[in-house]
């Protein structure tokens, strides 16, 4: 459109917007608020799916827990119905025989008597070899550490604690280089579970767990069989492939069917981890309909505006085609001004959603176990993206289909138009 062309359009939009102030004030008041509605209603689901992605990860990521159980099939001359029960070096095996997927070994007792001074708890102790504290995402608030090579291969009586067990055992104070008892031996605490939010567990709590080199774990209480086995493949699609791996190098030496599925009882948190994002995904696109409809309803607000400035000036528009005005000088205008009308009431929405926002991030919720599984709103570059892709349709479904009625106006009518 040429300078002068555009010149026209931007006044005829001005001198329309003065006529009909107040009514596109109403108008911009409803585009707000549909504007608010839908990016808190997004704010939230973003801030859930973040929820359910750190707590379905706060366990570790793309991992399969797997429990001994026992055959299902007989194999040379054995029956079925015999228990597996793999034990520590199986773990050192594996690794050796898998180099593709890493793998960490549980022990667990869950009758063990934690005491400090004059307080004590009767907790649960796992024993757990050194890659059990990455693959578990079991880090250390500051100051402290996780198990390492020379506390397994010494044997060092050393102990790394839940948050919320070392607080119930010292309160206050720092518990690492502390002392603390376990079933009457003294451990040295070298770190604290940092806090975490966690979807799923098994076991209880590890913020009320205590870990301790399962070298030690076997010296105190004699046992090397393994609870359970944490295996964590190179890339997710391999996960089937790699338990397969592990029953083939595990089948000779316990004695069982390679092919015998039913020898662990397997938790694939690579699976469930699809399926907790697919809900996210699925309350996200709910809560972006329902708020995009809100929004669709102050766009319908915009159209019938349009309409009715249209009709007003069905006389006028009939005058400057019959002299010669081109389209574009009649459409322009209307489009121009549905679009400003939305724009301007999409940026005000925009700002009482940032402050509200911002005020519920400034409250004090960290002791709020709702809100920590619900998540903080949050406002991301894809809401605002989606959010200003549905302003702009609106705008321009709003402002085109009463201009181009607008263009089909048949000046020789217009005399007659009442």
């Amino acid at each position: 459109m040429p300078f002068g062309g555009f010149a026209v359009v931007v006044h005829n939009f001005l001198r329309s917007s003065r006529v009909h102030g107040k009514r596109a004030g109403l108008t911009i008041a409803a585009i707000a608020w549909g504007t608010l509605s839908l990016l808190l209603l997004l704010a939230f689901g973003e801030g859930l799916r973040i929820s359910l992605y750190r707590g379905n990860r706060g366990m570790g990521e793309n991992l399969a827990i797997c429990w001994p159980s026992e055959t299902s099939k007989p194999w040379k001359g054995l029956p079925a119905g015999r228990p597996v029960r793999p034990k520590i070096e199986d773990v050192a095996l594996l690794s050796e025989r898998i180099p593709d997927a890493r793998f960490a070994g549980e022990i667990h007792n869950g009758g063990v008597v934690a005491e400090h001074g004059e307080r004590s708890r009767t907790i649960r102790v796992i024993g757990a070899t050194l890659s059990y504290g990455e693959m578990r995402n079991h880090i250390a608030q500051r100051g402290g550490r996780f198990l390492d090579v020379h506390d397994e291969r010494e044997r060092r009586r050393v102990v790394f604690l839940g948050n919320e067990l070392a607080e119930s055992l010292f309160g206050e104070a720092d518990p690492v280089g502390a002392v603390v008892e376990l079933d009457r031996v003294p451990y040295v605490v070298i770190g604290v579970l940092i806090d975490k939010v966690m979807m799923g567990n098994y076991g209880g709590q590890e913020s009320e767990h205590a870990v301790v080199p399962i070298t030690t774990f076997e010296a105190q209480w004699g046992r090397d069989t393994l609870s359970n086995l944490v295996v964590k493949p190179d890339r997710p699609e391999r996960m089937d492939a790699t338990l397969a791996r592990v029953r083939e190098v595990l089948g000779g030496r316990l004695g069982f069917d390679p092919t015998d599925e039913r020898v662990f009882a397997v938790w694939d948190t690579v699976e469930s981890s699809r399926i907790t994002d697919n809900i996210g995904l699925g309350i996200q696109l709910f809560l972006g309909v329902v708020g995009g409809m809100t929004l669709i309803v102050g766009g319908i607000g915009v159209a019938n505006i349009m309409v009715a400035v249209v009709k007003e000036r069905t006389r006028e528009i009939g005058v400057q085609m019959a002299l010669g005005a081109r389209p574009s000088w009649i459409t322009g205008p209307i489009v121009l001004e549905g679009l400003l009308y939305t724009l301007v009431g999409g940026a005000i929405g925009l700002v009482m959603a940032v402050a509200v926002v911002a005020g519920i991030d400034a409250l004090p919720l960290e002791n709020n176990e709702a809100l920590e599984v619900l998540g903080t709103p949050t406002l991301s570059i894809p809401v605002g993206v989606a959010t200003a892709a549905i302003l702009g349709l609106i705008g321009l479904g709003a402002g085109y289909f009463p201009a181009r009625r607008a263009a089909r106006i048949d000046p020789a009518q217009t005399l007659r138009y009442e």
